[in-house]
């Protein structure tokens, strides 16, 4: 299933979002690991078909789908606790992570400290078959500053299925099946939301291609994750 965000507005939606698409990093992107998926950096404003192709189905599984929210985050309120309301008494806390200013995506690997790009968080470690099943992340940007989610629109399943076009059903999607995709010349619609402090998001991130970014920002950004198994409208919708 490709990319599906709940919305109830569509100009709400539009004014957080651009689109774009992805490309390999090219040898002279030196911060980057050989090979990774970048954004193309030629974001442009949401058209109606840019719209359309990413409204969700009537009833899609919750565990694709992407929601952008407004997390109950109020100053002095442990972090670890902030899901409790939510209802999974199984999900966890990851951590926070700072990104400076000025970044086009913002993970990196930490045996080395070069930028991954857009990738597939592997959590749960599911096989081809059950990927759809993940737990959803939730996302809470505790700021200063403003920052984005970029996600793919192609999912796992189907990226695998072109990859591995023999032996797909005994794969565990990664994100070097994405590179690999891409690296052989094929184009990854993706969509950038902005997330102001306070806000957040649910999303399939063992689903979709995906990461954060704080280009053009003025300001760092630090985000909270978690992860878990939580049901459409759990949290306030901000579109």
């Amino acid at each position: 299933m490709p990319l599906h965000i709940a919305f109830g507005d569509p100009a709400a939606l539009r004014a957080r979002c651009e689109v774009a698409t992805a490309r390999a990093a090219s040898p002279d992107d030196v911060e980057y690991e050989p090979g990774s998926v970048v954004p193309s950096g030629q974001w442009r404003p949401m058209a109606d078909a840019d719209l359309r192709a990413v409204s969700a189905p009537r009833r899609p599984l919750d565990s694709t789908l992407v929601e952008i929210v407004r997390p109950p985050f109020r100053d002095g309120l442990p972090l670890e606790d902030l899901i409790r309301p939510m209802g999974d008494p199984e999900a966890v806390y990851l951590g926070q992570a700072l990104a400076r200013a000025g970044m086009a995506t913002t993970t990196d690997n930490y045996r080395d400290g070069r930028l991954v790009g857009l990738h597939l968080d592997n959590w749960d470690k599911l096989p081809y078959a059950e990927k759809h099943t993940a737990r959803r992340r939730l996302c809470l940007n505790l700021g200063p500053g403003s920052r984005y989610v970029i996600l793919g629109a192609l999912d796992a399943q189907a990226v695998c299925r072109a990859v591995h076009p023999e032996d797909h059903h005994e794969w565990y999607p990664h994100t070097e099946d994405y590179r690999a995709y891409v690296a052989g010349g094929q184009s990854i619609p993706l969509t950038r939301i902005r997330l102001d402090r306070g806000e957040g998001y649910l999303a399939p991130t063992e689903y979709l291609l995906h990461d954060g970014s704080t280009e053009h920002q003025e300001q760092p950004s630090t985000a909270a994750f978690w992860l878990g198994r939580w049901p459409r409208g759990i949290l306030p919708s901000l579109v």
